[in-house]
């Protein structure tokens, strides 16, 4: 008899509740064990989980190592996906190992390389893959004379923090001044320069921006899953174009991402977002990560999330092709199923991270059984999510 595999999620963004239910309608029909840690009770992640547990707070990235590998020892882990420390955690990959347990991340060194945007800018460029125009600034004055030279270009402008994800901290610049005009309707990511270089100016400490010009659509997401032996098994492109999605095979995305991928040994799941530049396809992101929006791929046929869990254990699922391209489609949102309720957790330094709490056990039990009619009701909202934003 086949045993069924434990898989945990650290603290990860909420759409991965449909990589869960993906795991669970798995093609092989094995019973697969899930985990969730979060840091928020209300997070639909852990009523998700066969087995939830809130995050001890305050851990440093080597303490929440020591957390992790106590987890994994403790549950009997087969394969930890982690979001939160994925640097930190892909270190100790050897530890992890001898603890039975199969990190679903690409090495710490590619990890780091595209935590920084100038970084994997111009280690990207060395392998022939285009990237868009770019200026690091950390000044007022910087970003005056960035903003200039692409404007003087014919290009707007655009900055966005040189680490991070998501889209969190993404402007568009503008010299139009403020007025009411940017306080009706919905927030918008347009901000007069005048009020940005105000702001910097009165800062106590230099930021950390990538400037560049405003890219064009179709935004195309390609999402990849490379072995450990640095073969890519899976590269399909999820396309962006206002509301209208769909999929692509274009070797315009497609290749360049096989380059990147295979190029730094991203190995298991990542993302690799492309965007244009006049007419050609320049990298924007690379995401070491599962997308949020990865599900979405079962409308091509594929359980993106089964292979790659295959491949962590060892097995071999072969080349992931999609047998046909889903038909175009748009975003929508719809209701999930979090945690009853209940009296105030203990605080966190008042909990030992080695031992689990019976509370949050018992905790766990009852939303599991709340969140099975859930599964059930909801499994079709797995091809309604996107990428961004993603929230944790």
């Amino acid at each position: 008899m086949v045993s069924r595999v434990r898989v945990w999620l650290n603290r990860t963004y909420a759409e991965n509740v449909f990589f869960m239910d993906q795991l669970r309608r798995n093609p092989c029909g094995r019973a697969v064990e899930i985990h969730a840690t979060h840091g928020d009770p209300d997070s639909p992640i852990l009523a998700a989980a066969d087995v939830a547990a809130m995050e001890p707070e305050g851990l440093s990235p080597a303490a929440y190592v020591e957390y992790a590998l106590d987890q994994c020892a403790r549950h009997s882990i087969d394969v930890f996906v982690p979001v939160l420390h994925q640097t930190a955690l892909a270190e100790h990959r050897e530890e992890f190992a001898a603890a039975g347990t199969a990190l679903l991340a690409p090495p710490a060194e590619a990890v780091h390389t595209f935590q920084d945007k100038v970084v994997a800018y111009e280690a990207v460029e060395k392998l022939g893959v285009p990237v868009p125009p770019w200026s690091r600034v950390r000044t007022a004055e910087e970003l005056i004379a960035a903003v200039d030279a692409l404007e003087a270009a014919g290009h707007k402008a655009c900055f966005k923090p040189a680490s991070g994800a998501g889209g969190v901290g993404f402007r568009i610049i503008t010299r139009t001044p403020f007025s009411l005009l940017h306080l009706s309707g919905f927030p918008s990511p347009y901000m007069p320069l005048d009020l940005v270089v105000q702001a910097l100016r009165q800062a106590d400490e230099p930021v950390d921006w990538l400037v560049m010009p405003l890219l064009g659509e179709p935004e195309v997401s390609v999402d990849c899953l490379t072995g450990p032996d640095g073969r890519v098994r899976m590269a399909v492109g999820r396309t962006k174009n206002g509301r209208r999605r769909g999929f692509t095979l274009d070797p315009s995305f497609i290749e360049p991402a096989r380059v990147l991928a295979e190029g730094f040994g991203l190995h298991y799941l990542t993302n690799i977002q492309f965007r244009m530049f006049g007419d050609e396809p320049v990298l924007m992101d690379v995401n070491t990560r599962p997308a949020g929006g990865l599900h979405q791929l079962s409308q091509c046929g594929i359980n993106a999330p089964w292979a790659a869990v295959r491949l962590a254990l060892g097995e071999e699922p072969g080349d992931v092709v999609p047998p046909f391209l889903g038909s175009d489609y748009a975003v929508v949102s719809g209701p999930r199923a979090v945690r009853p309720v209940s009296a105030p957790e203990t605080a966190p330094e008042a909990q030992p991270a080695q031992e689990a709490q019976p509370a949050q056990e018992a905790h766990a039990a009852q939303a599991t059984r709340t969140a099975q009619t859930a599964h059930q009701a909801h499994a079709a909202q797995a091809s309604k999510s996107s990428d961004s934003p993603l929230t944790v």
